[in-house]
């Protein structure tokens, strides 16, 4: 029998009630926010926990903009949806969720075992694909690290992308994918949660 055989298995310790109620069951999407402003250490600490989650070949393509600043809002306001300016306006910050077009440039080092850069430049549609899924994942585990920080999110798509993206992206090969605003959420005004789907209803076993 080898050591690793005679290594008993340790499994990972599961987060306690409190633990998963603050990332899952007490989370919600706010819109209200207490002035508390977040500061850069704590932005940097956010995405040092997002920079770690896995993505494809570690193709990493998410990109944010944190806008904190008046000026940036002002910036972002024409790119609105009409129903989510005052929210957005009001928030301490609002992410740009956005992915690199050309995220491939960075696969030399970001994936050395392999040639992977190659797989998206001779496909522009796998290249999109794989930014945009892997963006989306990256956005999500940026709203799970802002739940783990003690802070609330609100993630929203009411927006115009194409302004937005001339607005902030003229120059550049970032492209929007979407909005979240963060910050310390007013629990009072919280909207009541809405029903889920069953496990019978959105789940299969096979």
């Amino acid at each position: 029998m080898t050591d690793t055989q005679n290594t008993e298995f340790k499994a990972t310790s599961p987060l306690d009630e409190a633990g998963l109620a603050q990332l899952f069951t007490d989370a919600h999407t706010h819109t209200k926010w207490h002035g508390k402003p977040i500061s850069e250490a704590v932005l940097k600490q956010l995405y040092d926990l997002v920079k770690v989650g896995s993505t494809s070949a570690n193709c990493s393509p998410a990109r944010f903009v944190f806008i904190t600043s008046d000026e940036g809002r002002e910036k972002l306001k024409p790119c609105l949806s009409s129903g989510n300016v005052e929210q957005t306006m009001t928030a301490p910050c609002t992410v740009i969720v956005a992915y690199d077009e050309e995220f491939y440039e960075e696969l030399p080092t970001l994936f050395p075992y392999a040639d992977a850069k190659s797989w998206f430049t001779s496909s522009p549609e796998a290249a999109y694909e794989t930014a945009m899924r892997n963006s989306s994942m990256q956005g999500a585990y940026l709203i799970s690290a802002v739940h783990a920080l003690g802070l609330d999110a609100g993630a929203m798509s009411g927006f115009n992308p194409t302004l937005l993206n001339e607005t902030f992206f003229s120059d550049s090969t970032w492209k929007v994918n979407f909005l979240l605003n963060i910050g310390y959420g007013d629990k009072e005004k919280v909207h009541k949660r809405l029903p889920r789907l069953s496990f019978e209803q959105a789940c299969h076993i096979v």
